[in-house]
């Protein structure tokens, strides 16, 4: 009896352990910080929280490009790390992202007014739709330098404002 009532103990346990397992990792996942599932990008131990100011309308996305500690790479087609779209929200539109690590980046935003996932630029070329830069970096004459727009991410949680141009 005591030999049956064993390998009844273990047959349960087998049944058990795969189910058990799924809701150890569900209850894990629910109790992960709510903000974590709201970044975009790669999931890293780095977040940025990217304050874009000055959107006029909720209507489209706001779309914040993470740009590496490179020059040669910065505004150049494919030349990003990564880019995070979110609903646009009337006035500030925060929008969280992951950085692979903490470190020197740079960022640039826009306010995709028609959410069709592209900058719009006019028949001249100018730009269409509202536009920043972090450090807030002057475009009076131009697109602004490498050096104007770096920044450091020195760890998780890093937070910076933009304030978009309006074209």
């Amino acid at each position: 009896m005591k030999r049956s009532l064993l390998n009844n103990a273990r047959r349960a346990k087998n049944l058990l352990a795969p189910a058990l397992g799924a809701l150890a990792f569900s209850v894990a996942a629910a109790a992960a910080p709510a903000h974590a599932e709201d970044c975009t990008g790669t999931p890293s131990a780095t977040r940025a929280y990217v304050n874009v100011q000055g959107v006029k309308s909720s209507a489209g996305l706001v779309a914040v490009t993470l740009y590496a500690d490179n020059s040669k790479k910065f505004l150049v087609k494919h030349g990003s790390l990564y880019v995070g779209r979110v609903p646009a929200k009337a006035g500030t539109t925060r929008v969280c992202i992951y950085v692979p690590n903490p470190g020197v980046y740079a960022i640039a935003v826009y306010h995709d007014v028609d959410g069709n996932r592209k900058f719009n630029r006019s028949g001249l070329g100018f730009p269409a739709e509202p536009y920043g830069f972090s450090n807030n970096a002057s475009t009076f004459a131009g697109l602004p330098s490498f050096k104007s727009v770096r920044i450091n991410v020195p760890k998780d949680g890093f937070e910076t404002s933009i304030t978009l141009k309006q074209p």
